[in-house]
């Protein structure tokens, strides 16, 4: 069957359902929409390679998930499940393959309960916006699609605190998806509810006019709220702080783990080479002596290479002690076992204690626990690059200094 073909007659035939079903209140699942779909999906497929069968599954499904809106608001995945199959039984597609496309447009239901792998491709795509930087001027634009067919405005902090319950309930499927989006995911939702916190916060504080007359003795409470609700606003970033931490921290945890394997690469593919050497080229040296100089650069390189690698994921530890003085000071960081392996749990839990309850000393803890990885990083990675420029170099330079040797010999 010719996938690539059919997917282009597809993509047409939904192209021009939307052109000769337009309606000005479908702001948000508009061509527009199920184009990025569409793309996300492709992305996504492109990510797991998968078969030109199942590509097209994925793909005919995200074109068809949406088009039931024109029909049936309600109950759209099941009327764009119907169009499915309708274009696909005239193009002569097996009923194998329209039952998935249809158990794919299905899974797009919410709340999603997608089964197998080109389900969780179409969910993902469908929400792909949650984890982007698209988030909220697609939120903004659902919300006006929503006014329009409901015909009233509708109350943004209600809006928000829907939105809000979605993202907490909603959760990506593949696990791609879930290592790229998770994350703005996260920040979005950060941001929602400190913009909840802080509009619930002036609800409860009524902000005083100047001109307004208020009984005596109820000022200083007044003037006192009002701190309060400053205090409360400017603590209001509190857990987008808290998500910019994990998150930083999570992506170093990634790249140390990759310039761990990175090291191990270098390690292994030199020990072979040494073996190699060791084991055959040394016996042979005698009887061809033109052989010994490019044989030592070889085994240079090699040896060098290792080296760099090894210092690359050499671990280096801390005295593992703190005083009673580095709590006072706020300097030392409780978070790293390098600070602590060899305290006692009473003094350890006292500092962690008073650490838990001084804001500035935990996000300072946090601050130096990322600033530390990030040098640690550095090295690592300054390391590597050494290692590979030696190993890169190196075997070209090995390499020409056997072909001269076996030129020189010839001659």
């Amino acid at each position: 069957m010719q996938y690539r073909e059919l997917l282009d007659q597809l993509r047409g035939h939904v192209s021009h359902l939307f052109r000769t079903h337009q309606d000005s209140r479908f702001i948000y699942h508009n061509l527009d929409h199920t184009q990025q779909v569409v793309e996300n999906a492709i992305r996504i497929s492109n990510h797991y390679r998968l078969s030109d069968r199942d590509f097209f599954i994925v793909v005919a499904a995200s074109w068809f998930h949406d088009i039931g809106y024109f029909y049936d608001c309600a109950h759209h995945e099941l009327k764009g499940t119907a169009l499915a199959e309708d274009f696909l039984r005239e193009n002569g597609v097996e009923q194998d393959i329209a039952d998935e496309v249809s158990g794919c447009i299905r899974a797009t239901m919410m709340p999603q309960h997608p089964e197998g792998l080109l389900q969780q491709i179409v969910c993902d795509a469908d929400l792909f916006h949650l984890g982007s930087d698209a988030f909220k001027e697609r939120n903004r634009l659902m919300r006006k699609e929503a006014e329009a067919f409901c015909h009233h405005k509708i109350d943004k902090v209600e809006w928000r605190n829907k939105t809000i319950q979605l993202l907490k309930s909603h959760q990506f499927h593949t696990a791609y998806c879930r290592e790229l989006l998770d994350g703005k995911k996260a920040l979005n939702l950060a941001e929602l509810e400190a913009k909840s916190f802080e509009t619930n916060n002036t609800t409860r504080e009524a902000p005083v006019k100047e001109n307004s007359i208020q009984p005596q003795g109820l000022n200083p409470v007044v003037h006192e709220g009002s701190k309060r609700g400053k205090k409360n606003k400017n603590d209001r970033p509190d857990r987008g702080i808290e998500t910019m931490f994990r998150i930083t921290s999570a992506n170093h945890q990634r790249l140390s783990d990759m310039a761990d394997n990175k090291a191990h690469i270098m390690i292994s593919t030199n020990s072979i080479i040494l073996s190699v050497i060791l084991s055959l080229l040394l016996r042979k040296l005698e009887d061809n002596p033109h052989l010994i100089i490019p044989t030592l650069l070889l085994l240079i390189i090699c040896v060098v290479t290792m080296v760099f690698s090894i210092l690359a994921t050499r671990p280096s530890i801390p005295t593992g002690i703190f005083t009673p003085e580095d709590i006072r000071a706020k300097k030392v960081n409780l978070l790293f076992f390098g600070n602590f392996y060899r305290m006692t749990l009473p003094d350890y839990e006292e500092g962690m204690l008073k650490m838990m309850a001084d804001r500035e000393f935990l996000y300072g803890s946090l601050i130096r626990d990322v600033y530390a990885q990030g040098v640690v990083l550095g090295r690592k990675y300054r390391l590597l690059r050494i290692a590979y420029n030696v190993f890169m170099f190196g075997i070209v330079a090995a390499v020409l200094a056997f072909i001269i040797a076996a030129a020189l010999v010839a001659i």
